[in-house]
Formats: structure tokens, C-alpha cells, sequence
């Protein structure tokens, strides 16, 4: 039997920031703390590969608020790195373009730019292989239970939360999340209580205080919300408070949801072992693409832990379809405007697109938005 070997090498890339402007200012606890302004647009870093032997990928990664250009500065820097290397060899690539970088750090801002290129090449893999992306890696599912988020936010008016809350499970969702953590607690509570009368016992809802209480008054809403039945209260205690949110997983029956903002393997690997989450929330491109990805979800389901990956669907609907036990993924539409093709949702559902890679091209409108670009390399 004669040796199997890739001679294909990656030829070209394309760097593109794009800023996406969103049409009402984006509130939520960290802005009435004080702690940030609203949030006008999402920055993303977009990177196009294609090799010699003409195959394509397309990845990305993004910013709020602030760190686009630092993202795209830094992708700037290490893409060279991926010239005449092999597509195929991702985890090597990704510990390469790490190091390039390493004096800034692995993790944060550098890897998240890294994440873009990662996503890249596993969709360059997929279409390849003229797969799914959730087929490539091995799925246990072809759709995953959404909920919405993007409807919740502290600054949308109580009737209006009540819309939309409607819409979206007319639309096919399969679940509300709301936003909390307003200095008057009794506020929250009347603005979950509405919603919970509003769409019944059975609908899923959620609720996420983004970081913003401390300890005793995390404990205090704990119990305040344990019967309305949510499926979690999500960030109670700032994001590496890993012994106050472990402390309230033993102590309430709802679960607790946090993660999103670690933004490397090794941080969510010390979360898992303080046990401080129920629902673990794992964010591709913030921890540096699908490479380490992989890596906390493996680390999940080893410690037994429910899984529900943040934002960018368009990315977790293909990685909560290859964990174990039944995830949740978040459905948020900003994004749409950026690719040509839409997600579907169907019975609660969100379905795993049989489109191959991930089932995604930019839109006219991205590049419309693209601020900046580079490109390294010569097209084949």
C-alpha cells in the first residue's frame, strides 16, 4: 500500500475588518453599572484562504465595543506564517501562528485573531470533503435547541419585551433569555415575572446578569428567581469569580451559565474544576477558533456539564451538534446582513445547514462595511 501525503499548500489569504452598525444601541447591566457605553456596532475580522490546488475557506472572528483594529493589526502581522504550509494540518498551525505572536500573550485579543484563521481552515477542510462542518468533526445531531436573546435587552420596554418574546416563539425558537441586573432587583423580577405569565410554564427561559452582582446579591436573586423555573441564571458573579459561581451551583437548583467571556482553554479548564457552572458557554472565536474549542468541550463532557455555546450561531450551530448531551445555541440575527445564506429554525430548533464547510459566503453588504483589508500572498 503506497503512502497517503497532502501536497497542497495554502497560496493565498484575504484580511478583511468589517464593522457591523446595529440599528438600536444595545444595552445591558454593564451599561446601567456604568461600566460601559451601549453598543453600537460588532467589529469582525473576516479571512479568506484558498490553496494551490484552488480550495477555499472562509472564517472569522469579531469584537464589541473595542479591538477590532487590534485584531486586525495582529492578523496583519502573523499571516505570512501560513504561506506554504499545509491546509490540512490545523492544530500545528494554530500552535504556529500562536507562538508568531506569543510575546502578546496566548490568549485574549491575539488568539482571538488566530480564531479566525482556525474557522477558516476547518471550513477549507469541510468543503473539501464536501461536508458539513458538524459532519467533518462528527455530529450526534442535525438541529439544536435554540433560544433567543437579541429581544431581552435591559433597554426594550416591558410591552415590547412581551412582542417580542412572542414573535420569536411564533417563529420557531424554542426559548427566551432576558436580560438582568438592574440596581433595583425588583425590577428584574417584574420584568421576568411578565414574560414567565406571558408565554406560560412551558416555553424555556433564561435570564443573564452579566457579571454585574455581587456575591450576596447573586445569592439573593438566586432565590428570588428559583420558581419561576428558568434553565439558568447566567453570569451572576463577575467571569473569574470561579468559587462564587461554584458556591451558588451547589446552592440553588437553577442552574448557573457562565464562560463567555474566558477566553482561552486554560481558563475554562480551571472553571470546570471548581465545578463553577452547570451550563458551561464556551465562544469559539474568543477562545482562538475551533482548535481549542474542541479542547473545553472535551473537558465539559469529561466533568458532565451541559454545554450552550455564546453568540455567532452561524458558527455554534455546527459545534453544539457534535456535543453528547443536548445542547442549547443562541439565536441571535444580527449577523444575518453578513452572509448570502440563512440559518432555519423550525420546533424550537435551530437545523445543522447541509450546505458544505459552514454553509456561508459574504454578502455584498459585508464587503460594503469592510473598513480595511490585506491581502498575503498571490492568488492561484
Amino acid at each position: 500500500m503506497s503512502d497517503i501525503s497532502s501536497n497542497d499548500r495554502i497560496e493565498w489569504l484575504r484580511l478583511s475588518s468589517c464593522y457591523l452598525p446595529l440599528a438600536t444601541p444595545i444595552s445591558d447591566a454593564k451599561v446601567l453599572t456604568g461600566r460601559q457605553k451601549p453598543m453600537t456596532e460588532i467589529a469582525l475580522l473576516f479571512v479568506e484562504v484558498v490553496t494551490r490546488d484552488g480550495h477555499e475557506g472562509l472564517g472569522f472572528s469579531y469584537s464589541k465595543r473595542a479591538g477590532g483594529p487590534g485584531q486586525f493589526a495582529h492578523a496583519k502581522e502573523i499571516a505570512p506564517a501560513l504561506l506554504g504550509e499545509d491546509p490540512s494540518d490545523i492544530a500545528k498551525l494554530w500552535n504556529k501562528l500562536c507562538w508568531a505572536g506569543a510575546s502578546v500573550g496566548r490568549s485574549g485579543l491575539s488568539t482571538q485573531a488566530i480564531g479566525a484563521f482556525d474557522v477558516a481552515l476547518y471550513d477549507l477542510k469541510a468543503r473539501r470533503a464536501r461536508l458539513p462542518l458538524a459532519k467533518l468533526l462528527g455530529a450526534y445531531r442535525d438541529s439544536v435547541a435554540c433560544y433567543n436573546t437579541s429581544g431581552g435587552f435591559l433597554h426594550t420596554p416591558l410591552e415590547q419585551l412581551l412582542v417580542n418574546a412572542s414573535a420569536s416563539i411564533e417563529r420557531g425558537i424554542g426559548g427566551i433569555k432576558l436580560k438582568v441586573g438592574q440596581p433595583d432587583g425588583a425590577l428584574d423580577l417584574k420584568r421576568v415575572d411578565a414574560v414567565r405569565r406571558h408565554l406560560g410554564d412551558n416555553v424555556a427561559l433564561m435570564v443573564d446578569a452579566n457579571q454585574q452582582w455581587d456575591r450576596p446579591t447573586a445569592q439573593r436573586m438566586c432565590r428570588t428567581f428559583e420558581p419561576l423555573r428558568l434553565v439558568w441564571i447566567e453570569e451572576p458573579l463577575d467571569a473569574y469569580d470561579h468559587e462564587g459561581h461554584a458556591a451558588l451551583a451547589a446552592a440553588f437548583d437553577t442552574p448557573i451559565a457562565t464562560g463567555e467571556m474566558l477566553t482561552s482553554a486554560m481558563e475554562h479548564g480551571d472553571l470546570i474544576r471548581h465545578r463553577a457552572a452547570d451550563y458551561l458557554m464556551p465562544d469559539a472565536p474568543r477562545v482562538g477558533g475551533i482548535t481549542p474549542y474542541l479542547k473545553i468541550a472535551a473537558q465539559a463532557e469529561q466533568a458532565g456539564l451541559m454545554i450552550a455555546p455564546h453568540f455567532a450561531m452561524e458558527l455554534h450551530v455546527h459545534l453544539a451538534a457534535t456535543y453528547p448531551t443536548e445542547p442549547w445555541v443562541e439565536h441571535f440575527d444580527w449577523l444575518e446582513p453578513l452572509f448570502n445564506e440563512r440559518l432555519e429554525i423550525a420546533g424550537g430548533r435551530m437545523l445543522v445547514p447541509n450546505r458544505p464547510g459552514l454553509g456561508l459566503s459574504l454578502s455584498e453588504q459585508a464587503r460594503a462595511w469592510t473598513r480595511e483589508q490585506t491581502e498575503v500572498g498571490k492568488r492561484p
